[in-house]
């Protein structure tokens, strides 16, 4: 937990870090006080010629001798004889050794305090996560991710770098402005007075007008959280931001809040800088008056010109370390500030004991039956009631549906066996024990929970699914090599900013809780739940859109195998008389099914200057183009397809499907083409190189089966096949490996794993060819040896943020894959395929079902069904209706029996 108290937060954490560092600072007090006599020494001796009253006269160096009681006189070193200039040439020596070692002892000040602030900064980082972790469900429905996640990130960094100053600053600097204050006085009283008296006024004045500037920094703190919230709603909710036209209103919404910071930023500059202008002259009476006042009793004989000069030279140190001592204390204000209200956000009634939480690598023993609501009641924070009194049993082996609208309590029930929402009364029950007092390393492992909003962490599919298996790391990795000084200094690192040493890079997945040995291959679990929720199509369609990296593809050679499959594949659509249904790539012919561009390279760009958009900008491309006479021939043929898409689409909506038809432009892009066309035939040819560049990339799109505009002749391709080869033949040195061409024998690592199975484009003869060529591939690859491989490529796919990448279905089906992928006493699902249809609702509840119940297992099963239909798979049947167990009993019983379920089913 985080004191209330920064500065008792920080001594607590790092007393003894902070005592090293306070002793260091106490040393180096002594050099730092011997620089400012040292310049007085070199003015008034070897300079002045004190002491070298003669050519021949000597002085010792380095003498070391010291008078004690009794003994008298004790001289450890005698010195060495110096001339007049030998010793001004041994005292420089002497203060640059000191300049040497104060820079020596701030860099290591500096340093220390630097690591100091990190490792306490990582140690709140770590407290506050470890708090959200343990928030009670209720906290996270008022809670905006992006403000807290900015605190986490942004609010609490100041508090890492004053951590290291806490104590050394004002000890530090503090001691410097005493030390340099205490030489002047020793030089000059008069001068010790006046620059007391001014540093006097300076520290009461500066703090008093900074008060001003805290309080306008807390403004700026709030305001920008405000800020980073409302930016994390419009990301979260930018579809409804289109769809209903409130994108100026947010603009309008942004641009105030901006507006307010603003404001509150300038008064924060105009306060900043009158500071620094009071202090800066503050700061610049002193010297005026050391000239002056110090002059005079120079003038006088009451001061020598090494003492002025040695008293000057120390004042030029106390500004800074008092300005920075000021700046100190502003920033301990600022920071505790910033500290309380971090505190503040953080501190929620009701959070998790931390025990509640600990880490668990032993199987959890089985929960005791029955799993049990008793007179449970749950309110939420505006207080509607949820559920009222509720009783409710699931024993090992049952299996209850939970039937009523949406609202009606099912559902609420299911969160509250899953320990999301916490009754408001009465109380869950396993056995004797209540659910709330287990750990989670037991309910949480004993029940699992799926719904309908199945969350997806930024990563890739495999992640995901295999995300409910990771509960501690249970297989140690083993280091080796340079890794072991890493991994021990990462363990001391941990140890002393407070967090915890779990070692990410070992191996978290509980197999056990899979139904596995450890370190077993999971693939076959995977594969099975995969089927099981019909999902296995979807990755495997996803498998085949990814690209492989090098080292994947050569990885078991399956690069190799999947160009065997070429002939497979050919061989297998011959077989089915369908050889037609691919047309292949081949170096010396033009692939009608494929795009114009395609075609002119034979390959796929790998360099950003080769992309479509931008290789008619390419010198290279252009001048081949020109010289194989076909610059003319695609710019006519840019414009036939301008003129044949505005002449037949002009006229339709912008939403109209026959736009789904066009690969080279969409709907916005008629307008223009309308002007460019105008203008070539205004204008006959008067174009600029740009216009022809756009009717050139306009026609790299273009295929004729597909198009059908009689645009691509046998000369035009002729033409074509023979820039191929000559671009080819000529491409410099820095353009050789910018293009992986098409190679029958190899495979192309720039394609996905379609395009390599295929080496060549389907054909638009065959109206359902895509899904033939699907069926084909998927008939093909168990045979090969390549189903498992090729679907690991799918679980690989990255599913972005939130799992936005994937489709609404998809989330639902791979979060119950999820669930199904662990083994637990008791299922929890709370309507967790609502985006699909009933059809394949049932289908997969009953697979669920029969998955559940494999190797005589008997779990307890809730299942919050979306279709009363679906009840009729269960043993039970549990009917909610406004926030009460309204009905319990069988199917057959309830269906006959006059009550809300059997209306249900009438209508």
């Amino acid at each position: 937990m985080l004191d209330p108290k920064l500065s008792r937060y920080i001594w607590t954490h790092t007393r003894a870090q902070q005592m090293w560092i306070l002793f260091v600072v106490a040393v180096s007090m002594v050099p730092y006080y011997l620089s400012f006599n040292l310049p007085k020494q070199i003015v008034n001796g070897p300079i002045q010629g004190e002491g070298f009253e003669g050519p021949e006269v000597t002085q010792q160096f380095m003498r070391i001798a010291f008078d004690l009681p009794v003994v008298g006189n004790v001289v450890l070193y005698d010195g060495v004889d110096l001339t007049r200039l030998g010793m001004l040439m041994a005292l420089s020596g002497v203060f640059l050794g000191l300049v040497i070692v104060n820079g020596l002892f701030k860099f290591y000040i500096n340093t220390y305090k630097g690591r100091l602030g990190e490792r306490l900064l990582r140690r709140i980082r770590y407290t506050l996560v470890d708090q959200i972790l343990r928030f009670p469900p209720a906290t996270f429905k008022r809670l905006k991710g992006a403000e807290v996640s900015s605190m986490v990130k942004d609010e609490v960094e100041p508090l890492g770098g004053f951590t290291g100053d806490a104590f050394v600053a004002p000890a530090l600097l503090g001691g410097q402005a005493l030390t340099a204050l205490i030489f002047i006085f020793v030089q000059s009283v008069p001068l010790g007075l006046i620059t007391a008296a001014l540093v006097a006024v300076q520290a009461f004045i500066i703090p008093r007008m900074r008060r001003r500037l805290l309080v306008l920094g807390r403004e700026r703190q709030l305001t920008a959280r405000e800020l980073a919230g409302r930016v994390s709603e419009i990301v979260d909710g930018i579809s409804t931001v289109h769809a209903y036209d409130t994108s100026n209103y947010e603009r309008a919404d942004i641009a105030s809040r901006l507006g307010r910071i603003y404001k509150i930023r300038f008064d924060i500059y105009q306060w900043k800088f009158l500071v620094k202008f009071i202090n800066n002259f503050l700061a610049s009476v002193t010297p005026f008056l050391f000239y002056s006042v110090g002059g005079y009793l120079a003038l006088n004989g009451r001061l020598d010109i090494g003492q002025l000069v040695a008293v000057i030279g120390a004042y030029k140190d106390l500004p800074g370390p008092l300005k920075e001592l000021i700046d100190w204390d502003q920033n301990r204000q600022d920071v505790q500030v910033k500290y309380q209200q971090v505190i503040t956000q953080f501190a929620v009634d009701g959070m998790l004991p931390e025990g509640i939480q600990a880490l668990s690598g032993e199987a959890p023993a089985a929960l005791a039956p029955p799993l049990a609501a008793v007179n449970l009641g749950v309110v939420d924070d505006s207080g509607a009631v949820g559920l009222a009194q509720v009783n409710f049993t699931l024993a090992p082996g049952d299996t209850v549906a939970v039937v009523g609208n949406s609202g009606s309590g099912g559902d609420i029930l299911a969160e509250a066996l899953a320990r999301i929402v916490w009754p408001s009364s009465g109380k869950i029950t396993s056995g004797g024990s209540v659910l709330h007092d287990l750990p989670e390393s037991v309910s949480g492992r004993s029940i699992t929970y799926a719904d309908s909003d199945a969350y997806f962490f930024f990563g890739s599919v495999r992640d995901n699914l295999l995300y409910g298996l990771k509960h501690a790391p249970l297989i140690q990795r083993d280091y080796t090599g340079a890794d072991v000084a890493t991994r021990a200094w990462n363990q001391r690192e941990a140890a002393l900013a407070g967090n915890p040493d779990y070692d990410l890079n070992s191996d978290w997945i509980d197999y056990a809780g899979s139904g596995l040995a450890a370190g077993a291959d999971l693939m076959p679990a995977v594969l099975a739940v995969l089927d099981t929720v019909g999902v296995t199509r979807d990755l495997l369609d996803l498998a085949l859109r990814s690209s492989l990296t090098p080292d994947l593809a050569e990885a078991g050679d399956l690069a190799g195998r999947i160009i065997a499959m070429r002939q497979a594949l050919r061989e297998d659509l011959v077989a089915q008389d369908l050889a037609g249904l691919i047309v292949p790539f081949e170096p010396g012919a033009y692939n009608p099914e494929a795009t114009v561009i395609e075609n002119l390279l034979f390959g796929t760009a790998r360099s950003a200057a080769l992309m479509p958009d931008a290789i008619t900008t390419n010198s290279y491309f252009r001048a081949t183009l020109r010289a194989q006479g076909l610059e003319d021939s695609l710019f006519d043929t840019g414009v036939a397809v301008a003129r044949n898409a505005v002449e037949l689409f002009s006229d339709l909506p912008p939403g109209h499907p026959f736009f789904q038809q066009l690969t080279f432009m969409n709907a916005d892009h008629i307008p223009d083409y309308q002007k460019l066309l105008q203008k070539i035939d205004r204008t006959a040819g008067g174009l600029t190189e740009d216009d022809r560049a756009r009717m050139i990339r306009l026609s790299f799109d273009y295929i004729e089966p597909r198009h059908r505009f009689g645009l691509m002749t046998n000369d035009l391709m002729a033409q074509i096949v023979a820039f191929r080869r000559a671009f080819h033949d000529g491409l410099p040195d820095g353009l050789r490996d910018a293009i992986e061409m098409y190679d029958p024998d190899r495979y192309m690592v720039s394609g996905t794993l379609l395009d390599n199975m295929l080496f060549g484009r389907i054909s638009q003869k065959y109206r359902d060819g895509a899904e033939r060529i699907y069926a084909a591939v998927g008939s093909l690859l168990r045979p090969l040896g390549l189903y498992e491989t090729v679907l690991s490529v799918g679980l690989d796919y990255h599913v972005g943020a939130g799992g936005k990448r994937l489709s609404a279905a998809q989330r639902q089906k791979l979060g119950l894959a999820r669930a199904l992928l662990r083994r637990s006493d008791y299922y929890v699902f709370n309507r967790p395929l609502s985006a699909l249809d009933g059809r394949q609702q049932m289908q997969i509840l009953q697979n669920a079902l029969a998955h559940l119940r494999r190797d005589e297992g008997s779990p307890g099963i809730v299942w919050v069904v979306s279709n009363v239909a679906m009840a009729r798979h269960f043993d039970r049947i549990a009917v909610f209706d406004r926030g009460v167990l309204a009905e319990e009993g069988e199917y057959d019983g309830l269906s006959k029996k006059n009550g809300i379920f059997k209306d249900m089913i009438t209508a």
